[in-house]
């Protein structure tokens, strides 16, 4: 039996039934993967973990299977999501941030049996010729990233040095925009057009939020995946994509929840708590909600 967790109560006995009970809208889920391992993380809310593992992977594949889902890239399940127009299709995008050795060990055997696609963000510090770590975890090599390619995997940038963008001033998120995309490129000869924005994504900061939207758009990027919470909706803007954040408290009954949708409102809650602190910021700071935008931006 699953550990209690309130959001998961609401999303099965309150959200999932209002979802069935809803017209079905076309939207897109856009699950967010870490590490596919069996790392144990006791000391951190389920909420807030980042592995699962390769056993409850796979069966999330099945799932996936099982549901007549179409599972694609990220760039690739874009494309085809703005073809589509009937709410019956069934399309899911995989991606995956970090770029961690286990995606290339554990979780590319199980995509390919399924003939699955997916994207892995790279943070290209820690992606060698030789084996490197980030946070203490194994990252593939750039071997292994050219093997996952001829696979059918599709890469996306999560910046050189996977720092807080929020903390940088605009040339140095330039640099880290510019700088990843040219060494995955690079490697691979393809275009890298997709990015992965690393920690928690500042929505409430307005300014900062534009200034990083034509930061990507000047660097050649054509869509950016955030942590924000929900699934895609036709409408959305292609730079701030929301996704399914997905771990190894996510057993089946979650799992399907978060594809249905029964999910999204957590989006809710999560923008507010964002208002709130940097409201508190800002005040701590002197500013306004109407000052003018941080000084690095």
């Amino acid at each position: 039996m699953p550990a209690f967790r309130l959001d998961r109560l609401l999303t099965l006995n309150f959200f999932l039934p209002l979802r069935r009970a809803k017209k079905n809208i076309f939207c897109l889920p856009i699950l967010m993967y870490h590490s596919i391992s069996d790392e144990r993380e006791e000391n951190i809310s389920p909420y807030y973990r980042t592995a699962t593992s390769p056993a409850l992977f796979a069966a999330h594949m099945e799932l996936l299977r099982a549901q007549g889902y179409e599972v694609l890239g990220l760039q690739a399940g874009l494309e085809k999501f703005r073809r589509e127009n009937s709410a019956a299709a069934k399309l899911a995008v995989i991606t995956f941030d970090d770029g961690f050795q286990d995606f290339f060990t554990a979780a590319l055997p199980v995509l390919r049996k399924h003939n699955f696609g997916a994207t892995v963000f790279l943070p290209t510090a820690f992606i060698g010729r030789e084996r490197r770590e980030f946070k203490g975890r194994a990252c593939m090599t750039w071997d292994e990233v050219r093997e996952s390619q001829k696979a059918g995997i599709e890469f996306g940038s999560h910046t050189v040095n996977h720092p807080k963008l929020y903390e940088l001033g605009l040339p140095q998120i330039r640099a880290e925009l510019k700088e990843s995309r040219t060494a995955i490129e690079n490697v691979l000869g393809q275009p890298v057009r997709s990015f992965a924005y690393p920690y928690a994504f500042p929505s409430a900061d307005r300014a900062f939020v534009n200034a990083f939207v034509e930061a990507l758009k000047e660097t050649g990027y054509v869509c950016n995946v955030t942590t924000k919470i929900g699934r895609a909706g036709k409408n959305d803007d292609p730079f701030i994509l929301k996704r399914l954040p997905i771990n190894s408290a996510d057993d089946e009954a979650l799992f399907l929840a978060k594809l249905a949708g029964a999910y999204d409102w957590l989006a809710w809650p999560q923008e507010f708590s964002k208002k709130i602190k940097n409201l508190v910021s800002r005040r701590r700071s002197g500013l306004t909600e109407n000052s003018a935008p941080r000084k690095n931006i």
